[in-house]
């Protein structure tokens, strides 16, 4: 007798689809994957925006079931249907290798300054006792680190260092290590609800923290030509250097980084949207005693392990700075150097440093997928032609706004080279002159850079965060990301809006 019919098989394949993710969601994707082939054949526009919007979808939910899976199902149909080619999409890969080679080489580079990331910041933290100052000092070393070096690479810092605080507490916590003053740590109930409590309340500070810096990299991404990849490919198309990009941007750039850190230590004092958090007094006294552990417990070893993992940072930094290579090249080198010198030769420990970002790598091409059906149905071209038409002094504004709204929801790297290639094209066909080039170029610069924070499509960095090991730890959601990005959001846009109007 057949231990395991077709019917068994069919139902076993039917409960492995998608995992544990709810019945309603299966539903739900089995629904796109039906409805989007009739709707191609309808209307191939239609359904391109239908897919940009299920895909966004897939993200929303990424903390039911990772949007690898999902929204690689998507991505095959539409190649499968005609709306994209497996040519368009290896184009779209090759097009942002840069950033492939970072995510598999620069975040498991980083993984190997692990001590050195904590003892840093695990100091910092516990020296400045202000949550203002603490959540203006992230967004304000992010947005310097990301106006130099890149915004995933910055992430990824940040996200090391957060992990490594949550992790030391709590070990300490679930080792019973726990304490409280005021109560008697003997009662395992009390102890537990205490423990709960005070993890909730490092949870929702280290999430204020994460999305402080994470709004930093934004901010100090806008202000330099390496601050952000559509930075380059603007200033290239403009023919702009370091400085003229940073002198041209600055009456942009410079009024949002302010507002940007005003609104920081607003959101704190107000505690609004999710911030002002304060770090609860028993988890400061684990990391106090954790840094007070290593301190006096620390070796030879563990000291020449961190000189090695500081001399190779500044080595990073240096690379970094002058470009003296493609960014996921300078993450190799720092592999290669922090591990001869930390000792780290065994394969199965370099292994641990790439689980991190591969799924996160893998998702992203299924993500250059989708920027391939934007590209081959020609979403975005009717909102270039129209904007085309209005009067000159109309055109900037609307650009910022356009690009904007369009980067929320998409890749802000591809919007930019869809929008500087079409301004390009205008001003060598004597549609615009030169000067209205230069002042759309900056306007599409901060447009795909500053609306962009609504949402985790729109900044690569947003987006490597919510999908990290470490944002269910802290449980940071898609829609917890835009309700804590919104204010923010309507700061930077509105404050960028006006000087593109009044200041360029």
């Amino acid at each position: 007798m057949n231990p395991n019919p077709p019917a068994t098989i069919v139902s076993a394949l039917s409960a492995n689809f998608l995992g544990n993710s709810p019945t309603w969601y299966k539903r739900t994707i089995l629904l796109f994957l039906v409805a989007n082939p009739l709707l191609f054949a309808v209307s191939p526009y239609l359904a391109g925006w239908a897919l940009v919007l299920e895909f966004i979808f897939t993200l929303a939910m990424a903390l039911r079931c990772y949007p690898l899976q999902p929204g690689g199902l998507l991505a095959l149909e539409a190649v499968a249907i005609g709306m994209t080619t497996p040519g368009a999409v290896y184009d779209e890969v090759v097009n942002g290798f840069e950033v492939v080679l970072l995510l598999i080489f620069m975040v498991a580079g980083i993984f190997f300054l692990k001590q050195l990331l904590l003892f840093l910041f695990t100091n910092a933290l516990l020296a400045v006792r202000s949550k203002r100052l603490l959540g203006l000092l992230f967004c304000a070393l992010a947005a310097v680190l990301s106006a130099f070096l890149d915004a995933l690479t910055v992430t990824a810092v940040v996200i090391t260092s957060a992990a490594g605080f949550y992790g030391v507490y709590h070990k300490a916590a679930s080792g019973k290590q726990y304490h409280h003053s005021d109560h008697d740590p003997s009662n395992d109930d009390e102890v537990r609800e205490l423990h709960r409590e005070d993890l909730d309340q490092f949870r929702a500070f280290l999430r204020s923290l994460v999305m402080h810096a994470a709004v930093g990299t934004a901010l100090g991404g806008i202000t330099t030509l390496v601050g952000e990849p559509q930075n380059l490919l603007i200033a290239t198309t403009a023919d702009w250097d370091f400085v003229e990009f940073f002198v041209r941007v600055w009456p942009v750039s410079g009024p949002v980084l302010a507002a940007g850190f005003a609104t920081c230590v607003l959101l704190e004092k107000l505690e609004w949207f999710g911030y002002g958090a304060e770090l609860p007094p028993a988890v400061r006294t684990v990391l106090e005693d954790f840094a007070r552990a290593e301190r006096d417990n620390r070796t030879a070893h563990d000291r020449a392990v961190l000189v090695a993992q500081a001399a190779a940072a500044v080595l990073l930094v240096a690379g970094l700075a002058f470009h003296v290579a493609a960014v996921g090249l300078v993450g190799l080198a720092l592999i290669v150097i922090a591990t001869t010198f930390t000792g780290v030769t065994e394969e199965h420990r370099l292994g641990h440093a790439f689980q991190e970002a591969l799924p996160f790598t893998a998702l992203l091409v299924v993500f250059f997928a989708v920027v391939a059906v934007i590209h081959d149905q020609h979403l975005f071209a009717p909102v270039v032609e129209w904007v085309l038409t209005l009067p000159a002094d109309v055109q900037p504004p609307t650009f910022y706004l356009a690009n904007g709204l369009l980067s929320a929801i998409s890749d802000n790297v591809f919007v930019a080279t869809v929008y500087i290639s079409e301004v390009a094209a205008a001003l060598e066909a004597g549609t615009i002159d030169r000067a209205q080039f230069d002042l759309l170029a900056i306007a599409i610069n901060t447009g795909t850079n500053l609306p962009s924070v609504a949402t985790p499509n729109g900044q690569a960095a947003f987006l490597f965060l919510l999908t990290s090991a470490f944002a269910p730890l802290v449980r940071l959601s898609y829609m917890r990301m835009v309700v804590m990005a919104l204010p923010y959001t309507v700061v930077l846009t509105g404050v960028g809006l006006l000087a593109v109007i009044y200041l360029l």
